[in-house]
């Protein structure tokens, strides 16, 4: 058996031997998706505006429209009311999103989507192994992607996969397989030379400079990053986009698997330790109720001066993250070519110019010191 069906057998297992299908990217089983179900021109997707993104882009690649809707400030996910609110007569598709590991309303709005015939989807590109309401994450919509990026629940540095049960997606996805390119030798290179770095280098000291380093790398193109720059700065769909997973990735989200329940019971521990600390001060938290239902591949905050927290968290060697600084994650400014006017979308908008992202598998002393010493910035 190779790797790669090593890997769809472990994944199969945990959702009741769904069909699963392997990507380069999870972005790119998103395209996958919303193209087996025949999504294309005059066709809308309803999506959160306050989000990555690669995921309108999936969208337009295939010439359809994201149509937005806001967020709630305490669940960072969007509800059922606001999608309905927003759906038209041209409207095919709905898409969940599982963020930082929460998957609030996934199931009302799943089942309603079944009720319309619309297609729901799941980005559950934060929450694999978690569960909501006592089932796995990605198991209440037709179809979940997933991702292996860097800084995800399981990590191959790039990559991403697919969960589908409907069977019309199953038969597209199936033949769309097939049509999948294969990674250059260059491209699996780059990504070992990255692995090996991340094994060997990554410590709570270098923390803050190879961060740097990989974004400056991965911008000038010297090595794999999450984002080409095309994704960014444009709305056409990259040259070598739709790609399947190697060997390599394969073979390496299979051991992260291995330890994802020891990971996620560090994540949880974190989580809750740090919401004790920011209620008791009166501070932005995730709500008690929501907790159970929480992965916590991030625990989200709120500060003041965004730039000015950075800054202090890199001397105090706390390894913050800055998802998402945009309501289209990582994109800056002008959103018109996405169709996104973000004036329409308050939540997003105040949210995105505020959030930070404290560690969940780091050291939750530090974290909290650090917290203790910014109160002041804190909302």
């Amino acid at each position: 058996m190779n790797q790669s069906d090593r890997l769809k057998q472990l994944v199969s297992r945990q959702f009741e031997g769904d069909a699963v299908f392997l990507f380069w990217k999870g972005r790119v089983g998103l395209y996958a998706i919303l193209k087996a179900w025949g999504i294309g021109p005059d066709d809308e997707v309803i999506v959160p505006a306050f989000t990555c993104v690669v995921v309108p882009n999936a969208v337009l690649y295939l010439g359809a429209k994201p149509v937005y809707v806001d967020v709630e400030e305490q669940s960072l996910n969007t509800t059922l009311r606001r999608i309905e609110a927003a759906r038209t007569g041209k409207t095919k598709a709905v898409i969940c999103q599982n963020t930082f590991g929460l998957s609030s309303e996934v199931d009302v709005i799943a089942g309603w989507a079944a009720s319309e015939g619309l297609l729901s989807v799941e980005d559950c590109t934060h929450g694999f192994g978690g569960s909501f309401h006592g089932r796995p994450n990605g198991s209440y919509c037709d179809a979940a992607f997933f991702s292996s990026q860097w800084n995800k629940p399981v990590s191959s540095g790039i990559g991403g996969f697919v969960v589908a049960r409907d069977a019309k997606l199953v038969k597209g996805l199936s033949k769309l397989e097939s049509q999948l390119a294969k990674p250059r030798r260059s491209e699996l290179v780059s990504l070992n030379v990255q692995l090996w770095a991340r094994r060997k280098l990554l410590t709570d000291g270098t923390y803050w400079t190879l961060l740097k380093l990989y974004r400056w790398l991965s911008k000038t193109g010297v090595i794999i990053g999450s984002s080409s720059g095309e994704e960014i700065d444009s709305v056409t769909m990259p040259k070598n986009y739709f790609k399947g997973m190697s060997e390599l990735q394969a073979r390496t989200v299979a051991c992260e698997i291995a330890k994802l329940d020891q990971h996620n019971q560090q994540r949880r521990e974190a989580a809750v330790r740090y919401s004790a600390f920011l209620a008791g001060h009166g501070k932005y938290h995730v709500d008690a109720g929501l907790v159970e239902d929480h992965m916590f591949l991030k625990y989200p905050i709120l500060v003041r001066n965004r730039d000015g927290f950075f800054r202090a968290a890199e001397k105090f060697r706390v390894e913050l993250g800055d998802w998402f600084n945009s309501p289209l994650h990582p994109v800056q400014g002008d959103l018109s070519a996405w169709g996104l006017d973000i004036a329409g979308f308050p939540n997003a908008r105040r949210i995105a110019t505020h959030i930070v992202n404290l560690p969940t598998r780091s050291n939750s002393d530090r974290v909290v010191d650090f917290l203790n010493s910014q109160l002041d910035e804190l909302m």
